[in-house]
């Protein structure tokens, strides 16, 4: 064989090995996935705010779930208005109050309960806006590591159709070939520089969001690692994960302690059916006359007052339905996320394994076929045995292929980082 096919077929044959990333730039940092996510939990905005609600529902729990402030009032009483004597009169009383208002006993305690049910749902929400972050940078990241491999073989395979341009132009040269396969070669060429451009314009774009959901500027250079492991893992069965969802899944915990918050809100509705209490005393001061000799003892006064609710029909019954209605809607909720979780999980179980056995089929089997076949064309068309359009043909096959090959393991992964999320839990392999 000629040092020409060694280096043609030893290229072919590495394109399929390449685990390199397109350099954007040598000094650049290396984001790694784990890198990745540990920015996004950081920096992303939109995660920080949910905190911040979460937090500010956090302190509800404890006001909404003490006495109400209890009121203090300084009077006068029974003054006469002639003269403001505040001691012509016997009746005439200055001197402080006190108020203080008790709603129906258990009324604060399903207060307090159901806006700590609101505040634990805020909290797991902030659970799920974390998956959703995780798959969303994962699909991004993972994206970008296709588009760095597609447009490394894309550059291989210019290189060795300038080869091929090269064998063409020299066989014509000498009389053996045709200008017709020089021009093929080279508007087989121009497409892969077309390809090439959209690509890199497609990388570019994938940067921007990758940068936005880590809280960076949208034209922050990024590098990927130069290699990773083409290893898929083993996942555990579809009834499995189910289960494993229907315990981690943040979302679902939050749908459940809605309708906890909601019955609560439902048992005080209901607790309105009962008065609540007002409990004041008052201690008046009254002026001794010492010209007749007369001393007056002081007053103390205590009120007791109630809420009479005397439109119960219109106001109290309308409230129980209202919060029985809502808690039938938060009950319907969950069952409906409950059949989405499950729709989601087998969806990419089934994307998952689909791409994993896409990939074993094309690295094991049609990548060495159509690499042979390269090899084998190529061989032929040097001793004039094979028509160049053959072996273009088959070279943009082998690329094809190869592409094929890095989508379909691009695809398992997104697909796994879709799974993860779809049950909130990483470990979910055999």
């Amino acid at each position: 064989m000629s040092p020409l096919f060694n280096f043609l077929s030893s290229a072919s044959l590495g394109i399929s090995l390449l685990a390199n990333s397109a350099v954007a730039g040598a000094e650049q940092n290396v984001l790694t996935l784990n890198a990745a996510t540990e920015l996004t939990i950081q920096n992303n905005p939109d995660l920080a705010q949910m905190r911040a609600r979460a937090q500010a529902l956090a302190a509800i729990p404890s006001q909404v779930g003490t006495l109400p402030d209890p009121e203090i009032s300084f009077s006068a009483r029974n003054l006469p208005v002639d003269n403001l004597n505040t001691a012509q009169d016997n009746m005439t009383q200055l001197g402080p109050g006190i108020s203080q208002q008790f709603p129906f006993p258990g009324k604060l305690a399903l207060r307090e309960e159901a806006a700590a049910f609101e505040a634990a749902a805020a909290l797991e929400n902030v659970t799920e806006a974390k998956w959703w972050l995780l798959r969303h940078v994962k699909h991004v990241w993972w994206q970008i590591f296709y588009l760095d491999h597609a447009l490394l073989i894309v550059e291989n395979n210019q290189q060795l159709l300038r080869q091929f341009i090269q064998i063409a132009r020299t066989k014509y040269e000498v009389g053996k070939g045709l200008q017709q396969d020089i021009l093929l070669a080279q508007l087989e060429l121009s497409n892969l520089l077309d390809q090439q451009l959209r690509l890199r314009n497609t990388r570019q774009n994938t940067v921007a969001q990758l940068n936005a959901l880590l809280g960076r500027a949208a034209n922050q250079p990024i590098k990927l690692p130069d290699g990773v492991t083409e290893t898929l893992p083993t996942i555990i069965s579809e009834d499995a994960l189910y289960q494993e969802a229907e315990q981690y899944r943040a979302l679902l915990a939050a749908k459940r302690k809605s309708i906890n918050a909601a019955q609560a809100r439902l048992d005080l509705a209901k607790k309105d059916y009962y008065p609540d209490f007002n409990l004041g005393a008052f201690y008046g001061f009254r002026r001794d006359q010492p010209a007749t000799g007369l001393d007056r003892s002081d007053l103390l006064t205590l009120n007791l007052s109630m809420r009479v609710p005397i439109f119960l029909h219109r106001k109290q019954a309308k409230a129980v339905d209202q919060r029985s209605s809502e808690l039938l809607q938060h009950q319907y909720a969950l069952e409906d996320e409950w059949n989405n979780v499950r729709m989601q999980i087998s969806q990419n179980y089934h994307d998952f394994q689909r791409a994993k056995k896409q990939m074993i089929l094309f690295k094991s089997g049609i990548i060495p076929q159509a690499q042979q076949t390269v090899a084998s064309m190529l061989a032929g068309y040097q001793v004039s045995k094979v028509d160049f359009l053959n072996l273009i043909r088959s070279q943009i096959s082998l690329l094809n292929h190869e592409l094929q090959y890095w989508n379909a393991f691009t695809e398992a992964n997104q697909a796994l980082a879709k799974l993860t999320a779809a049950i909130g839990k990483e470990e979910i392999y055999e």
